[in-house]
C-alpha cells in the first residue's frame, strides 16, 4: 500500500492594502501548479475578504507592534511566524512573499534540511556574484515551533530592535540558528538578473527567466502587476515600458 504524500505547508502574510487579495490568490494558484502532491496554503492576514476558499486565512499573531511599526522599514510582522505555537500548525513550512513569481518546481524547497534556509540578498545575488552572503526573508523555510528565539528576543526589546536594525531580515540573520541558503540561481532577483541596462527596458523587454529558475523575486519597484499594463514601470533611471509578455502571461494564467 503506497504511503500518502504529506501536505506541503506554504505560508504568506498580508496586511493593510499594499497588496490586493489577487496577489494572494495568484501566489496560491502558482504554488499549486508547481508542487507535487497536496499543499496547505496559509495566509496570515488582517483582512481575508476576496481570498479563494482553498486558502486558509488565519489572523496575524499579535507581537505588540503599533500600526506605525507595521510599516516601519522592514516587515516586522513577519517575525510572528517564529512563535512556538503558530495556530497549531506543524512541520516544515515554506514562506513566500507576495511579490514573488513561481516559475519552476517548488518540490526541492521542501528537501532542504538546514534549520533555517533563506535567500542570499548580498552582492552575490547577482550574475557571477561571489561576495559575502546576506540573509533575505523573501523566501525561507523552517520548522514550525523552532527558531522561536528570534521572536523571544525581539519581544524583550521591540523598540530597540526596530531602531537598531535596518530591517527584519538583518535581525533574522543576527538571531537565527543553523542558517543555510537556497542554491544559487533557484531564486533570482528581477532587478539584478533580468532588468536590462539603463534605458534599454524602454525598447527591449526584459527576458524571461531560464529553465533552472524556480522563483523570480520582485523587491521594491517595480512589482509584477506594474509589468502587466502598457505603462512605464520602475524608478528613474531604471525605467521600462510594459507590458512584459511573460509576466502578463503569468498574471493571466494564475489570475481571475
Amino acid at each position: 500500500m503506497a504511503l500518502k504524500t504529506p501536505k506541503r505547508l506554504i505560508l504568506c502574510i498580508k496586511w493593510g492594502d499594499v497588496f490586493s487579495p489577487e496577489y494572494v490568490n495568484i501566489l496560491y494558484r502558482a504554488c499549486r501548479a508547481h508542487v507535487t502532491g497536496p499543499i496547505q496554503f496559509v495566509c496570515l492576514t488582517d483582512h481575508a475578504n476576496g481570498l479563494l476558499p482553498d486558502i486558509h486565512a488565519l489572523p496575524i499573531p499579535d507581537i505588540g507592534l503599533t500600526q506605525d511599526q507595521w510599516y516601519t522599514r522592514g516587515i516586522w510582522p513577519k517575525l510572528a511566524l517564529f512563535q512556538k505555537d503558530l495556530h497549531n500548525l506543524s512541520g516544515r513550512a515554506l514562506f513566500i512573499d507576495l511579490d514573488m513569481m513561481i516559475v519552476g518546481s517548488l518540490d526541492p524547497f521542501f528537501d532542504e534540511t538546514d534549520p533555517l534556509t533563506v535567500l542570499d540578498v548580498g552582492d552575490g545575488w547577482r550574475p557571477n556574484g561571489t561576495a559575502k552572503q546576506e540573509v533575505g526573508t523573501g523566501v525561507f523555510a523552517f520548522n514550525i515551533g523552532e527558531q522561536n528565539q528570534i521572536l523571544d528576543s525581539f519581544m524583550t526589546d521591540r523598540d530597540g530592535v526596530i531602531t537598531g536594525f535596518q530591517n527584519e531580515q538583518d535581525y533574522v540573520g543576527a538571531t537565527g540558528q543553523g542558517i543555510g541558503f537556497w542554491p544559487k540561481g533557484t531564486v533570482i532577483s528581477f532587478k539584478r538578473f533580468l532588468r536590462r541596462g539603463l534605458g534599454r527596458d524602454l525598447f527591449v523587454s526584459p527576458p524571461p527567466p531560464g529553465p533552472d529558475v524556480a522563483i523570480v523575486a520582485f523587491h521594491g519597484a517595480p512589482r509584477p502587476i506594474d509589468l502587466v499594463a502598457t505603462k512605464f514601470w520602475g524608478q528613474f533611471p531604471h525605467i521600462g515600458l510594459g507590458p512584459v509578455s511573460w509576466v502578463q502571461e503569468y498574471w493571466e494564467k494564475y489570475g481571475s
